[in-house]
């Protein structure tokens, strides 16, 4: 953990009562790109009383559309807590070095691999696999065509993916297991399961090793004055287990992983069943 996780935890905050509650998106906060009603509701009420909300995503702010920020937040915590946004400023950005960033890209291409390098201001794909990449996405989301389309809209197809500054990469097909991949990129990278990746795929999602989630809620609740023990983490996937290890609640949404469920203090239902209406009204957030 960071010093700036560290350093969270002294703070004191100016209203006592106020939380910091922080969402992932895909499976907590939206389903399949979509937000139920009701979580837009709680979300807006617990901000009129006083919290702060803010989501807390792997996604990177290209691939969050107006139908996941409608509600209104507080900031985000973009690309699994290599980004840190709030009010406009920017507290985090870390992004692949380029060594790193070329050597990442090359193995990649050498297995042709699918592939979408993410970066706040764009996503970026090998032209060759655009057509693959379609396909996945818009099977993934074929119940939900917006939350296709929040994917596809950002997507830029890019030549020289070497130059590109990225803070992640989605893997959605490789015809190697993403241990290989890991081997021979190198130190530096780690992975956590791919959301969107169906079954049967080598897939995955790369990430610079030693960054989660929680680091990015430290910086956050640091620039908010909010002690660590007023925040509040809810997650459902493999790369919220630090989040939601490191926040004062951590709550788990139904069907998680043992690992995280074991983690959480609490559960809540998923989005398909409005779940965060009734854990926003059982913290007293709402």
């Amino acid at each position: 953990m960071s010093a700036a996780t560290e350093n969270a935890k002294s703070h004191t905050v100016v209203d006592e009562s106020a939380r910091a509650v922080f969402l992932d998106v895909d499976g907590t906060y939206a389903d399949h790109g979509v937000v139920p009603d009701g979580h837009v509701r709680a979300v807006r009420a617990a901000r009129a009383a006083g919290h702060k909300v803010l989501l807390c995503t792997g996604r990177p702010l290209s691939m969050l559309d107006d139908e996941i920020l409608g509600a209104g937040f507080d900031g985000v915590v973009a690309s699994a807590g290599a980004h840190v946004k709030i009010g406009g400023e920017v507290l985090l950005d870390r992004r692949f070095p380029a060594g790193l960033a070329a050597r990442t890209v090359e193995v990649l291409d050498v297995h042709d691999a699918v592939y979408i390098l993410e970066a706040q201001e764009a996503l970026h794909a090998p032209p060759a696999a655009m057509e693959r990449l379609r396909e996945i996405i818009e099977e993934h989301f074929r119940h939900s065509p917006t939350g296709a389309a929040a994917i596809l809209g950002a997507l830029r197809p890019a030549a020289d993916l070497a130059a590109v500054p990225f803070a992640k990469v989605s893997v959605f097909a490789s015809p190697v297991p993403m241990s290989r991949l890991l081997a021979e990129i190198g130190e530096g990278v780690a992975v956590v399961e791919n959301s969107i990746a169906a079954e049967g795929r080598h897939s995955g999602e790369l990430y610079l090793h030693g960054i989660s989630k929680a680091d990015g809620l430290a910086a956050a609740i640091e620039h908010l004055n909010i002690p660590r023990e007023h925040s509040i983490a809810v997650g459902d996937g493999e790369n919220d287990l630090e989040m939601v290890a490191y926040a004062g609640i951590g709550v788990a949404i139904e069907g998680s992983s043992p690992q995280l469920t074991a983690l959480a203090d609490r559960t809540a239902a998923p989005p398909r069943e409005e779940g965060l209406v009734a854990a926003f009204a059982e913290l007293g957030l709402s």
